[in-house]
């Protein structure tokens, strides 16, 4: 026998099953086929290669239990290069987990690490998750943070527990509470900022969010925690999930969050470097919401990073 037809790569067919109801063929495919380039499965899709219940699809089908997806032969010269995420970040990563359970995992998100992989960015918290988790059949973020905002990030390990999060941040029940250190001061202790918010972009290609009346609401609520000699240490509540919202506001507000390189101003934040800030001061500190099933929901905190418990100490 040909050795060479006996290892061939061979069509898999998969059929679809609860925890993958709803969900969309490319975020299937990319869930299940762990390290293939998303450019490979986006050139099945288009090329038809990929069938669901016999049929071609587009990248947007939504899957139903039961479908039958065929997949294509994966070549070995279409394998990605390198070994997936390394070591240290996968410790890193792992460390950060502070509560898994059959529905959700919750992490400490570090500043500095991406929530995904893409603009070149290798390897995010999803991508190293699915490498630490190699047998679950779905694991998917529930929303975002920023890469320099540290704090509690959520993530799904089952399609119906992702769909009911969504629904409940559509429906303003998700709570989500940061800590920012922001330049100069307000006189009143509460502010509410409601300023609709568009993504620009520059010549550069840099991508960068305006206040904008042709943007979408934005609405995000202040409170100053304490004070200190040019800035304050505040709490800020989202009632939208904007791109950069909070950055933006408080930008908005002439009090530009310190350690910010894109919204902030230069000359402080150099200053503010001077004292040990060598990051964005924005943290996720509390992300509470309802639960079916659960009585009291879940609630979760995540302390502040010891670096930035540093400054305020030095700030006092």
């Amino acid at each position: 026998m040909d050795n060479g037809t006996k290892n061939a790569p061979k069509v898999r067919h998969l059929v679809v099953g609860d925890e993958a109801e709803g969900q969309r063929i490319d975020n299937f495919l990319i869930t299940r086929l762990k390290g293939v380039p998303r450019s490979w499965v986006y050139r099945v899709l288009r090329r038809g290669e990929v069938r669901v219940n016999k049929g071609r699809v587009k990248p947007t089908r939504r899957l139903q239990v039961g479908d039958q997806v065929r997949i294509p032969p994966l070549r070995m010269n279409e394998k990605p290069e390198g070994q997936g995420p390394g070591v240290g970040l996968r410790k890193l990563i792992s460390r950060s987990v502070i509560h898994r359970d059959d529905d959700l995992i919750i992490i400490n998100k570090p500043s500095g690490v991406a929530v995904h992989g893409g603009s070149g960015v290798s390897f995010g918290v999803i991508e190293v998750l699915r490498a630490l988790n190699p047998d679950a059949p779905y694991l998917e973020l529930a929303h975002r943070l920023d890469r320099d905002t540290s704090g509690c990030l959520l993530l799904a390990r089952r399609r119906p527990a992702l769909q009911q999060f969504q629904k409940l941040q559509l429906s303003g029940k998700v709570n989500k509470r940061y800590l920012a250190l922001v330049s100069g001061r307000w006189r009143r202790d509460r502010v509410t900022v409601d300023a609709p918010l568009r993504k620009n972009e520059l010549q550069s290609g840099e991508r960068v969010v305006r206040v904008d009346p042709r943007g979408k609401d934005s609405v995000t609520d202040f409170r100053v925690v304490k004070r200190f000699e040019g800035a304050m240490l505040v709490e800020a509540r989202l009632q939208t999930g904007r791109t950069h919202q909070i950055r933006v506001h408080a930008a908005h507000l002439g009090t530009p969050i310190l350690g910010d390189e894109k919204y902030g101003d230069e000359q402080t934040n150099r200053e503010y470097r001077e004292l040990g800030l060598k990051r964005l001061f924005l943290h996720a500190w509390k992300l509470e919401f309802p639960w079916k099933d659960r009585r009291g929901g879940y609630r979760f905190e995540a302390p502040l990073p010891a670096a930035l418990e540093e400054v305020l100490e030095k700030l006092s």
